[in-house]
């Protein structure tokens, strides 16, 4: 019989986005809730993230008359997943969205920029953004929200493996003080969880060890936008208690890395927000465009690691006034360089000047005249042309930055097993869930999908029967 130091309700396991939805939902339930993150710091890659959320037919869109669908959401999410996207869970979170983005305002008090941004895979502009662009605005109002229920949010507590009966998962064995990434620190016990557990370990983005098990071809040296936390123990823990792998060998990489910074990177973001909506990327080698710039994320990677060398993303003073903040610190750190005429720019890229001036020339003429691009980007739908100097240009490089799959749940966020039976106890959300975005995920579709299954999760945990632990 299994010795309990302690026992709650329900125990959520991650402080991301996605964790702290499930701990307000279950505690507002009723339940008593403990959340245990492994590191010394709440939010995981929520923290690092831009803060952005996509959904359709929410009440900025409305005001600026976009005409959308979540149908028209929906499949462009599968669009991007190549239909590998588990179809009932993708529904989900296009009908939940835009009340989800409610959610936040009304009852976590998160405020947004007055702006509608149309990423990359999307049809139309819908995904907004936090008020300081960063994820931390979600997290600390969560946090916040927490705090007024009285949930304890335990911190350097790592998960090591789930307990369980012939009644289903009962509880957790923890080391608490855990000191990561030392894997003998901190001490050993169990808590047990009387409703059920919450799993919300996020993806394995900066567990390359795991990564090359599942992609052997991934370069040694790759990089990753992820924080150093992002590894894979919690999703081991939940196959080894029989819960179903789903898409693991698929993996996203960020066409907007910057390889002279690590991490996500200022660079990565005026990529994401001026270089890719505004601008065209070039390779180096040919003076020539490569992409179709509005394109999803994995077909921009693939086209961009197709060349074996960074290439150089191009914007004018009208693109790059989307990011002023972003651009004048990546033009201090010279991540990003300003040049008064394309011959400097070719100068100092190494670019050949004359087929790069004619390919901004035939971009800029097929604008003008609602030609058809030859990259497929739909040149009618409030593309500018190029042509306002000073122009911008930065290097770009993919970096690893999110893992599609994870473990099978159904749409009550119950995980299953190899049989596609529900594991009784055991509940998941967030990056840690596989099957929702198929093989690649829309871009502004992470938060918002944590957000929205989270909050499913936590309903559904609080729902269950209370048991002691035996």
């Amino acid at each position: 019989m299994t010795h309990w130091d302690e026992s709650k309700d329900v125990i959520v396991i991650g402080s991301g986005l996605a964790g702290l939805a499930a701990a307000i939902e279950a505690a507002q339930a009723g339940a008593s809730v403990t959340v245990l993150e492994k590191m010394k710091m709440v939010g995981g890659n929520t923290r690092l993230s831009d803060g952005a959320f996509a959904a359709p037919c929410h009440d900025l869109q409305k005001k600026r008359g976009i005409k959308d669908s979540t149908e028209l959401f929906y499949q462009d999410m599968l669009r991007a997943g190549l239909n590998l996207n588990h179809p009932q869970l993708v529904k989900i979170v296009a009908e939940k969205a835009a009340e989800t983005i409610d959610w936040t305002i009304r009852d976590l008090g998160v405020s947004y920029q007055d702006r509608l941004d149309r990423f990359g895979g999307h049809s139309v502009a819908r995904s907004l953004t936090t008020k300081s662009r960063s994820g931390i605005d979600i997290i600390k109002a969560q946090m916040t929200k927490l705090s007024q229920l009285g949930v304890e949010v335990r911190t350097r507590c790592l998960l090591l493996n789930f307990i369980s009966d012939d009644s289903g998962i009962r509880g957790v064995r923890v080391r608490e003080n855990y000191q990561f990434p030392d894997e003998d620190s901190g001490v050993i016990k169990n808590i047990g969880a009387k409703k059920g557990i919450v799993l919300a370990t996020g993806g394995y983005g900066s567990d390359l060890s795991f990564c090359k098990l599942q992609r052997p071809s991934l370069p040694d040296s790759i990089q990753s936008t992820n924080h150093r936390g992002a590894t894979a123990e919690g999703l081991i823990a939940a196959l080894a208690s029989g819960a179903l792998p789903v898409h693991l060998s698929w993996l996203q990489m960020g066409p907007w890395g910057c390889p002279e910074e690590t991490a996500w990177g200022k660079g990565g973001r005026f990529a994401s927000y001026s270089v890719y909506p505004a601008g065209i990327v070039i390779d180096p080698a040919t003076g020539q465009r490569i992409l179709n710039e509005w394109a999803d994320r994995r077909e921009r990677s693939e086209a961009i690691l197709q060349t074996g060398h960074p290439c150089i993303g191009i914007v004018d003073r009208r693109g790059a006034a989307m990011d002023l903040k972003t651009l004048k610190d990546c033009l201090k750190s010279g991540k990003v360089t300003s040049f008064q005429d394309l011959s400097n720019l070719a100068e100092a890229f190494e670019i050949p000047p004359s087929p790069l001036s004619q390919t901004l020339s035939t971009y800029n003429k097929a604008i003008a005249n609602n030609l058809v691009d030859a990259f497929g980007k739909p040149l009618d739908q409030g593309v500018q042309p190029i042509d306002t100097p000073p122009y911008y240009a930065m290097r770009v490089w993919p970096k690893l930055h999110y893992t599609p799959g994870g473990i099978g749940i159904n749409s009550k966020a119950q995980v299953l097993n190899l049989q596609g039976q529900v594991i009784p106890g055991l509940f998941a959300a967030g990056e840690v869930v596989g099957g929702i975005h198929g093989a690649s995920r829309l871009s502004t579709c992470a938060l918002i999908e944590c957000l929205v299954f989270g909050r499913i999760a936590g309903q559904e945990v609080a729902a269950g029967k209370i048991e002691q632990p035996s």
